[in-house]
């Protein structure tokens, strides 16, 4: 009764809080058909998804309160699909998340699914598929919500939004059977980076710094991407990083950055000469246009974490009155050496919250320890965190869950911790793992913990860059550490001015600590937002508050067993 006393006290105070703006409030309608289309992103033409025959989808925009109606077709003749909207919290919609199998039922073919949101916080977000590996085949798009008039903490003249994605010629259903036979088929490198869905595959660098290889660039669908600018004056650039695998750095020629906003919280404003960015997550950085107004200047995007094999993505900053065609007489920036970790920590590290953002309880209620190791199941080669790869069932937890439907998932409970003699600087003694599909049921408006434990792959002397993706909610980070968390790194938390985020990177054989209050009734993944390390079963699943959700609409729960009971 207390619970739902403080919800009840809760939702009065938001709408009270928020009438004035709900008053100024728009809905804005967007028709989407997802379907196969034939697209050269990067010069090569391959067949790959689209949103009404196009490829990046639609950018949506909107303002901070705002609801946000798309009626979404299924037109991929053999395929369910789903639309995750990365960063939106879904505050009273959790159905609306876009998870397949965690908060809907897929769409399947020639289906239609209206997801209908507010959109809560202003920030710069996107959009990507949440079904097998639909975003690694081109399903997704920008999603952008403007402050309230007046309540920019900051001013610029104008902006661009650039969102970066990696690209493979492979199709995905081929890179999916890849990761799921003996032997094991890895994705590897993407042949092309591209900005806002464009790129040049084996040729960016030729074509633009005039080396003699031939790079005919015949078609609009991969042209460059220019950005036009006005001497003196200052632009946010906003960038959203929806890449499958890589990650990378960003910079621009002659050209300092100031980054003030992160997965759509600002943050305390910090000058810096290049930017990491992971995937899943996303920056807004201010630049003056004070240089030299005769000249153009590159913006490079390279890869970081993994040995590159893909030629870095090139832009143009093109200063009026200069012509578009004309190219910057300097080199393109080069991006860090691949393994500097030191560069990537320095600027994660700066990344603090502005003065003002909330700060997170001083304690919390709970703590979850995720060690996030390589594995074995039967020969073949998953994921596992806390020795248990997930695999999601058929009938969405949401459901299931808010009307008490039995048998859908593992009632065993997940671990919460790990063995204390864990060597996280070897492979696994033991690499074998299970399969699972149980839940953390969290208790409603408490305070979590979770310490990201990264390890030693299977093979000597490797670990890899994880970025966590938590849906439903914002996170402060706490801290990060290199090597064994160890209980006596709680006293170095930082509770000052944590950053509030979505997605936080987990480094190489070290940890990252966060924490969050379970205030949004639902049910939600909590993964790594590479592409294939989910399909192979990095992440867990989070219920929170499911008693205080509100009717499900039918279309999110028809299939499964749930479907079974709507047809009887």
């Amino acid at each position: 009764m207390e619970k739902r006393i403080l919800l009840y006290l809760l939702i009065c105070w938001s709408l009270a809080s928020n009438l004035e703006k709900s008053m100024a409030a728009k809905a804005r309608h967007y028709n989407f058909e997802v379907g196969y289309i034939y697209w050269s992103p990067d010069c090569e033409e391959r067949m790959m998804i689209g949103i009404n025959g196009r490829f990046p989808g639609p950018t949506i925009r909107a303002k901070a309160g705002d609801t946000i109606v798309i009626k979404l077709k299924n037109s991929l003749p053999t395929e369910g699909v789903v639309i995750h909207w990365h960063g939106i919290k879904q505050l009273g919609t959790p159905w609306a998340d876009g998870t397949a199998s965690i908060s809907q039922c897929a769409i399947n073919p020639d289906e239609t699914f209206v997801y209908r949101f507010q959109v809560d916080k202003a920030g710069t977000y996107f959009y990507h598929g949440h079904y097998g590996m639909q975003r690694a085949a081109g399903l997704y798009g920008s999603l952008i919500v403007d402050a309230p008039d007046g309540e920019e903490p900051f001013r610029y003249d104008a902006e661009h939004s650039l969102l970066l994605s990696d690209w493979w010629h492979e199709n995905v259903q081929a890179q999916t059977l890849g990761l799921s036979t003996i032997p094991f088929r890895w994705v590897g490198e993407p042949q092309t980076i591209l900005i806002n869905g464009r790129g040049q595959y084996n040729c960016s660098l030729a074509h633009f710094t005039g080396e003699t290889s031939l790079c005919k660039i015949t078609n609009s669908q991969c042209a460059p991407v220019v950005l036009r600018v006005l001497p003196n004056k200052t632009y946010r650039l906003r960038i959203a990083s929806t890449t499958s695998l890589s990650s990378l750095n960003l910079a621009i020629g002659n050209h300092k950055m100031t980054v003030v906003e992160a997965d759509g919280n600002y943050v305390k404003p910090v000058i810096v000469d290049d930017i990491d960015i992971y995937s899943g997550e996303s920056y807004s950085v201010l630049i003056t246009t004070d240089q030299n107004t005769s000249s153009n200047y590159w913006l490079s995007i390279g890869i970081r974490g993994r040995l590159p094999k893909t030629q870095p993505a090139l832009a143009i900053i093109n200063y009026h009155p200069n012509s578009l065609s004309k190219l910057p007489s300097s080199k393109p920036p080069v991006t860090p050496q691949w393994n500097k970790y030191s560069h990537s920590k320095a600027f994660t590290y700066k990344i603090v919250a502005m003065d003002g953002t909330p700060m997170p309880p001083a304690k919390s209620n709970r703590q979850i320890a995720l060690l996030n190791t390589q594995n074995k199941i039967d020969g073949y080669i998953k994921w596992s965190i806390n020795n248990i790869s997930l695999a999601v069932p058929p009938t969405p937890y949401l459901g299931s869950m808010k009307y008490g439907v039995k048998n859908v998932f593992s009632a065993e409970k997940p671990p919460e911790n790990f063995s204390e003699d864990y060597d996280v600087m070897r492979p696994p003694i033991n690499p074998n793992s299970k399969k699972g599909s149980g839940v953390y049921k969290l208790e409603f408006n408490s305070t979590i913990d979770f310490i990201l434990q990264n390890t030693n792959t299977l093979s000597e002397n490797v670990s890899e860059i994880h970025p966590w993706h938590l849906h439903g909610h914002d996170f402060w980070v706490l801290g990060y550490g290199d090597g064994k968390f160890k209980k006596s790194d709680v006293a170095e938390f930082n509770l000052k001015n944590p950053p509030l985020k979505n997605t936080v990177v987990l480094f190489p054989y070290g940890w990252t600590a966060i924490r969050f209050v379970t205030n949004n009734p639902g049910v939600w993944p909590f993964h790594c937002h590479i592409e294939p390390h989910l399909h192979m079963g990095m992440g867990i699943v989070l219920a929170e508050g499911v008693e205080f959700v509100s009717k499900i609409p039918n279309e999110a729960l028809a299939c499964g067993i749930t479907g079974q009971k709507l047809r009887n």
